[in-house]
């Protein structure tokens, strides 16, 4: 008979930590929370300091009947749920439902699922800290009071099944703002000259400079001509030639945000994915001899900080595999932003004897390639900076300066075992011949290229999370079901992998921002975020500051509810007959945008795209172009006579036919991520220089 009841949250946490413990303790798991706020009603008294009206989650009953029978069985009962705010709030409300003092030494925590890391915690048992309760408790009744006042209004104003967040609502700002700033830019023209040198038999491009010390841009083709003219005849001569050393450090450990962005760069991985399959690592992976045991570090976390003794393993292992000179001279210290939640170490694995190639054939693909990211990162934060010879030379054409730069790699360090992402594009710069001071290059062959200054590029999912950590909108736990929320309400969707607002995403933002201007205000957000923290703290009382916050909000909701008027969506008639039955098709609003659809409904339930000219036409039978929608939302350009006739481009058309065989032109996006005008019609060659692209 067990004399200790531990409760965790999960099934898989309740097996490793299990094991670890023996037959005195009985490890079982509360599924997640087992109270929450009612979702009938607001379930929040605001009269009364917002006081939450707490209830059992609906199925979670025989949870709870199962741990109230356990906890009357046992001497003790320990609440060991994650070791962060919601985790704190899961073993407060175990603790009011099991009739536990939660200011007894009831709350184990521990930052990794490992033999050693439990044993500890179980030394040195505390009490659930309220701090932490009360954060969260906050950050919910916030959501709640925005959530729950607001979409009621959005539902009688624009359509029912709407809702506005209070994080999720300034996350399709950003990208709301972003797509109107891309439709109001105006390119402007720059050119490039470029001189395609050859020397001791390498070759290597030099890019005009300037004339003298001036840098000179080259705005026009009037520009590039006159160049051209003034170089015309004359030698290149070098004229210096600057070598030198850099040094490169490594990136700190894994934060929840960093993990999500790189491991949506190098793996094609969504932040939902990223946290799920790095939940399964965490909480324990059946090896052989070991049984379940913890692979990585709690994953929800903000600090770059390395324990002691993970730092002196890292140390002895990069010894044995690599060498010492690939250690650095000093410990490797990095530093947590700003604002972040010291109380977490980076992301890290929790032994580094359990190498990724050795333990793969235990491991999913998904966690084996996640796994081994977490391995690679943290061990090359832990190993000594690379070195790279940098070259820099400058061509003399008469007073015209052509510049080429080069870099190589002297010593890897840290790049033996791992490069960012966007540091792997810049190594493939090489290194340049070895030219001397007065040197004559042999006559170049001159380029040149029209370019035009490219609109910021819309956020892809990396980018949007990194934008909410720099903004200091949100949390940790708090990106990925952030971003999940706002497309699963059809307020974004993903094109090509980044994100485009819907219309139905643009309209509720314009409302929200016309009258609840600081729930979509981004300085507003960050500075209720900080304040959840000053509660976490112990500095701010979490009941004065929802007070505050509700103070404003009460007058905004007066007078949206009065002043806010109707907008129709679900009936503007399209010039469509449906063809089904006869009536006038019209638009709707769906997850992916404006659709067709029969106002017969439910008599009568057809729905279809909307067709979107492109501009171009098919060259089979002469009628336009559409742009379409395949698996996962990839574009494509098809026939509008389809399925009668079936010509399909997967390449963007431009709006012109080619001069030389006329199919449709179409932009073509290349390795080093540029896109070229070329011909549609693989047995063309014509092409026309290309534009950069976002």
């Amino acid at each position: 008979m067990a004399d200790y009841l531990v409760i965790v949250e999960s099934p898989a946490k309740a097996k490793t930590i299990g094991k670890y413990l023996g037959s005195k303790y009985m490890v079982k798991a509360s599924m997640g929370h087992v109270r929450d706020l009612p979702k009938s009603q607001l379930g929040v008294d605001i009269d009364h300091q917002f006081e939450p009206k707490y209830i059992t989650i609906r199925g979670k009953g025989d949870v709870v009947k199962q741990l109230r029978d356990a906890s009357k069985k046992v001497k003790s009962v320990y609440l060991a749920a994650d070791p962060d705010r919601e985790g704190e709030a899961i073993a407060w409300h175990l603790a009011h439902t099991l009739e536990i003092d939660p200011s007894k030494p009831v709350r184990v925590v521990f930052n990794e699922i490992t033999k050693q890391a439990v044993k500890d915690a179980f030394k040195s048992p505390r009490a659930v800290d309220m701090d932490l309760v009360h954060a969260q408790q906050a950050r919910r009744i916030l959501d709640r009071l925005v959530g729950y006042r607001i979409s009621p209004l959005l539902w009688k104003k624009v359509k029912r099944g709407l809702s506005a967040g209070r994080v999720q609502s300034v996350a399709v700002r950003l990208i709301v703002d972003r797509e109107r700033e891309i439709k109001a830019f105006i390119p402007e023209e720059y050119w490039r000259v470029l001189a395609k040198c050859n020397a001791h038999g390498e070759k290597f491009d030099a890019t005009f400079h300037g004339f003298g010390d001036k840098k000179v841009d080259l705005p026009s083709r009037q520009e590039v001509d006159e160049l051209l003219v003034r170089i015309a005849g004359q030698d290149f001569v070098v004229a210096s030639v600057k070598t030198s050393e850099k040094k490169r450090n490594p990136s700190p450990p894994f934060t929840t945000s960093t993990l999500q962005q790189e491991s949506a760069r190098k793996l094609g991985f969504r932040a939902q994915k990223t946290m799920s399959v790095a939940q399964q690592l965490y909480e324990g992976i059946d090896l052989p001899k070991e049984g379940a045991v913890g692979l990585i570090t709690y994953m929800r976390t903000d600090s770059v900080r390395i324990s002691d003794s993970a730092s002196e393993e890292a140390k002895s292992y990069i010894s044995t595999m690599y060498g010492d000179t690939f250690l650095p001279s000093q410990k490797r210290e990095f530093s947590t932003k700003k604002g972040a939640q010291d109380a977490h170490e980076g992301i890290r694995p929790t032994s580094l004897m359990r190498d990724p190639e050795r333990i793969k054939e235990f491991l999913s693909k998904d966690q084996y390639r996640l796994y081994k990211l977490i391995f690679d990162r943290f061990l090359a934060s832990q190993m000594a900076s690379a070195i790279l010879d940098t070259m820099s030379v400058d061509l003399k054409a008469g007073d015209a300066i052509f510049r080429a730069t080069g870099s190589r790699v002297k010593f890897p360090g840290f790049m033996k075992v791992y490069t960012e992402s966007s540091d792997e594009k810049k190594e493939e710069e090489k290194f340049l011949p070895p030219l001397q001071q007065g040197e004559i290059i042999t006559t170049p062959k001159i380029v040149t290229e029209q370019h035009f200054t490219q609109p910021p590029p819309r956020f892809s999912e990396a980018r949007l999370v990194k934008t909410m950590e720099e903004l200091g909108i949100g949390r940790p736990s708090t990106y990925a079901p952030t971003i999940e929320t706002i497309q699963k309400r059809g307020y974004v969707l993903m094109q090509e992998k980044r994100f485009v607002p819907t219309e139905l995403g643009e309209i509720v933002f314009d409302m929200l921002k016309e009258f609840f201007p600081t729930i979509v205000d981004v300085d507003f957000t960050a500075n209720l975020e900080q304040q959840l923290d000053d509660v976490e703290d112990g500095d701010v009382d979490f009941v004065s500051m929802l007070s505050v916050f509700n103070q404003d909000f009460e007058k905004y909701l007066t007078v949206a509810e009065k002043t806010m008027e109707h907008v129709t969506l679900e009936e503007e008639v399209s010039d469509e007959v449906c063809e089904k039955c006869g009536r006038q098709m019209v638009y709707k609003h769906g997850r992916f945008g404006k659709f067709l659809a029969c106002p017969g409904f439910p008599e009568c339930r057809n729905a279809k795209p909307i067709v979107k000219e492109v501009g171009a036409h098919c060259p089979k039978c002469q009628k336009p172009l559409v742009e379409r929608h395949g698996k996962r939302r990839k574009v494509f350009y098809g026939c509008s006579g389809y399925p009668e006739c079936n010509y399909v481009l997967w390449d963007e058309p431009v709006g012109r036919s080619c001069p030389k065989c006329q199919e449709p032109l179409v932009k073509k996006k290349q390795k080093n991520s540029n896109e070229t005008i070329i011909c549609s019609n693989a047995n063309c060659d014509y092409k026309e220089n290309h534009v950069e692209s976002p």
